[in-house]
């Protein structure tokens, strides 16, 4: 199992925004460097303001790849929070899965402490990451 490294500070982030729109499925971006080191969360809207679904908003999704770009990042993950169950993708998910070369983080919320987790998704296929939170 590969290990990932997310620094606390964006783990935090991310969290902020799935509680801030919590009942609903929260969603965004995480950008970083080339070399793989993330260093940008960017919160999304869901278009769908559902807690079983998550669309982004495709303006908010786009502005988000041209800031990436202008910044020199690369889309390194996408995230998203189940706000009722475990942080382990839906068939939804899955099937949805269109970015093969980036990560996929789920947090879910159903738990104290929540908890987040990193996927590979590629062809119906999920592969779980150790996700190890570093200060």
């Amino acid at each position: 199992m590969e290990e990932i490294f997310l620094p606390r500070y964006l783990a935090e982030d991310l969290l902020i925004h799935c509680r801030s729109v919590f009942p609903e499925e929260a969603c965004g971006l995480v950008g970083s460097a080339p070399s793989g080191h993330p260093s940008l969360i960017i919160p999304i809207t869901n278009s769908l303001h559902s807690p079983v679904r998550y669309q982004m908003d495709t303006r908010e999704q786009f502005d988000g790849m041209k800031r990436l770009r202008k910044e020199g990042l690369i889309l390194w993950a996408i995230f998203h929070s189940h706000p009722m169950s475990e942080a382990y993708p839906s068939p939804t998910d899955l099937r949805l899965a269109f970015y093969p070369d980036c990560y996929y983080l789920i947090a879910g919320l159903s738990t104290d402490p929540p908890s987040i987790r990193c996927y590979s998704m590629i062809d119906g296929n999920i592969d779980e990451h150790r996700l190890k939170i570093t200060d």
